[in-house]
């Protein structure tokens, strides 16, 4: 059975919503950029139940090439799990993002700035072929990427009669 959100959703990078929520207002404060142009999301975050439980920790990108770096940071991790390349990028103050599957030259230790290419879209893993899985942490609990890049919508409660 497909999941119910392969298909692409297009979201313009001048489109950006409002988060009223004070929690996340510091994180979208950051100057966060989108990893890939044109931004089209074909798979969203969908947060577990519990720690250990299903879910997508992370949102899924149409790529197709290169794959830039949110922000400034530190390069945690280039290397391959299980069958896929994967890059970590450690931000400081507990953020730390993860693309996959990828190829990159860039090894632990160097130093990146926002917007800079990292790495190139490769195969792979449990994404869809010509996509990139973009997850974040934030003192090592996952949590959705559109959080830094200020695409979560405001809630609207609607009349229930």
């Amino acid at each position: 059975m497909p999941h119910p959100f392969r298909s692409a959703v297009t979201v313009a990078v001048a489109a950006v919503w409002a988060v009223t929520t004070p929690a996340s207002a510091p994180l979208m404060e950051r100057g966060w950029t989108w990893p890939t142009a044109p931004v089209q999301i074909v798979r969203p975050f969908a947060a577990p139940a519990h720690a250990s439980g299903a879910g997508h920790r992370g949102i899924d990108l149409a790529a197709d090439g290169a794959v830039r770096a949110p922000a400034d940071g530190v390069i945690a991790y280039s290397g391959t799990v299980v069958d896929r390349g994967v890059l970590t990028i450690d931000h400081g103050d507990g953020l730390v993002t993860t693309f996959e599957p990828v190829e990159s030259a860039l090894r632990p230790g160097d130093a990146v700035t926002r917007g800079q290419e990292v790495a190139e879209v490769a195969s792979g893993g449990h994404t869809a072929e010509g996509a990139v899985h973009f997850g974040v942490r934030l003192d090592g609990d996952y949590i959705n990427p559109l959080l830094l890049l200020g695409g979560v919508p405001r809630a609207v409660l609607l009349p229930c009669c």
